[in-house]
């Protein structure tokens, strides 16, 4: 076969043009074949380019997991733009935040979410054009050319923030579509296979591994048509295995929380009843939890690592026996070989020793560009070729185990959340003089947030008030489920808040 392509553009018109009437995306009781995929994109690029948008430009999309979603992401990456993908769950002081540090030209926005969007825009200087995406469809003049480049940004990544500048993690062209075309070797998935999207667009997850590994996928056989990709709105587990046989699923991605969810529910007979062979899961579960989601459900569950600075991180190997409680070994690519290297670094810099925790660095093609507009963010995380993950492993015979994270980030219903976030914001209540924010393991495996608060001198808390003013100025899945109030805080001899003591 020729070279496979380099930018998501040129992947999806190839796609296209070796089977145009395949039906590729599935979303409810609608089906989209590749050629009306990439003649969507082709519009929603045209009516970005008449509202002013080229090479380099933001373009946001506030629209949740819906086909319009992808059909923009794809018209904003042809013309060499970058497109953004917001969760409509973030209250309007979260978004603007992210608006406010990467200044898109053009806001694609759901019409169910134009309130939030105009709310969010409020006062910025420059204000982003608000269009819906049925508008830039009306659009007559025809697709422009693809214009991006490989080591392009095509994508940004935000974390979202109130009180501080949020990050915006910067992923290129090449980065997606190396993941294109490795994601499916990595799981051994083929042209038959249909890939099922359940978590949120805005993910990295969603959008390099499920989306651009069902374009990928298979793509390599002649006639075949490749693999397709079904979407949902949302995750619901009292549905989730009727929802996987409706779209003919055959492999999916889930987070920890998803597999603990659905391993709760009562046991149906549609636990068996679908088409799902692979569940793509991050961070191991034990042994006999992991056996028990296989044998109930009918699935295969392979582990990996991955994280919105690069794709390329760990990944269980297809041969074998299943390295149960690791995160597998070091992600490479079918066609070029090893091109993913790690260390395991000690505080002081030096190596760590066999099966001695350190923070994972890696180095590979696939990593971002860095963070938008954050240098010093951007220094501390990418130095002489390696990106330091944050994260603490352990590495034996060539396989990596997790230990924590050495970032102060809280692990909640699939979302990184900034404990300084929630923090900033419970100090920002008139009444609390000091506040702390840690994660504690919950029952679904991953972390549930409890606040800890004092008073300012002269000033009673109100627990009640304090979470519905948390909750007007967080998405729910930040705010905290137990807030305690204390006189005082723990302190260190440095007069940090001793976050150790709390938990």
């Amino acid at each position: 076969m020729k070279a496979f392509p380099e930018t998501i553009p040129d992947l999806l018109d190839w796609r296209a043009a070796q089977s145009p009437r395949r039906p590729w995306l599935f979303f409810e009781e609608e089906s989209w074949t590749l050629g009306e995929v990439a003649r969507r994109a082709g519009q929603q690029a045209a009516g970005l380019a008449a509202r002013g948008v080229g090479r380099r430009d933001r373009v946001a999309l506030l629209i949740g997991n819906r086909p319009e979603a992808l059909f923009g992401w794809f018209g904003a990456n042809r013309l060499g733009a970058i497109a953004m993908l917001l969760n409509p769950a973030l209250k309007a002081p979260e978004i603007a935040g992210a608006l406010r540090l990467t200044t898109p030209r053009v806001m694609v926005v759901a019409p169910e979410h134009r309130a939030l969007a105009e709310a969010a825009c409020g006062d910025l200087d420059p204000r982003p054009l608000l269009v819906t995406p049925e508008e830039l469809d009306d659009t007559t003049s025809a697709a422009p050319p693809a214009a991006a480049q490989p080591d392009d940004v095509a994508v940004l990544i935000t974390t979202s923030g109130t009180t501080g500048t949020p990050k915006a993690v910067m992923q290129t062209h090449r980065a997606y579509t190396m993941t294109a075309e490795s994601f499916p070797w990595w799981l051994g998935l083929g042209a038959s296979d249909r890939l099922l999207i359940a978590l949120p667009l805005f993910h990295i997850n969603a959008q390099a591994y499920a989306t651009l590994g069902a374009l990928g996928a298979g793509a390599d056989v002649p006639g075949s048509g490749g693999a397709s990709l079904a979407l949902l709105p949302k995750f619901s587990a009292s549905r989730f295995w009727e929802d996987a046989a409706r779209l003919g699923a055959t492999e999916v991605n889930m987070v920890g929380a998803m597999v603990h969810i659905l391993l709760k529910t009562e046991p149906r007979a549609a636990d068996r009843a679908h088409g799902l062979r692979i569940v793509y899961t991050a961070l191991a579960l034990p042994e006999e939890q992991h056996r028990a989601f296989e044998e109930r459900f009918g699935v295969k569950m392979v582990v990996g690592y991955g994280l919105s600075e690069s794709t390329f991180g760990t990944i269980w190997p297809r041969e074998g026996p299943p390295p149960y409680g690791t995160m597998g070994k070091l992600r490479q690519h079918p066609r070029l070989g090893e091109i993913n290297r790690a260390r395991v670094v000690r505080d002081d810099g030096s190596e760590a020793g066999d099966n001695e925790a350190g923070e994972l660095w890696l180095s590979n093609p696939a990593t971002m560009r860095g963070y938008f507009q954050a240098p010093e963010e951007t220094a501390k995380a990418l130095s002489d070729g390696w990106l330091r993950t944050g994260d603490i492993v352990r590495q034996h015979g060539g396989l990596y185990t997790f230990v924590a994270r050495k970032k102060d980030v809280i692990r909640r219903r699939g979302e990184n959340v900034s404990s300084a976030e929630i923090e900033g914001v419970l100090l920002a209540h008139p009444s609390v003089g000091e506040a702390a924010a840690i994660g504690v393991p919950s029952e679904l495996g991953e972390d549930e947030i409890v606040a800890y608060v004092a008073p300012r001198p002269g000033a009673t808390v109100d627990v009640a008030a304090l979470r519905a003013f948390a909750s007007e100025r967080l998405a729910d899945f930040k705010v905290p489920s137990v807030i305690h109030v204390r006189d005082v805080l723990p302190r260190t001899a440095t007069e940090r808040i001793a976050k150790h003591l709390l938990r």
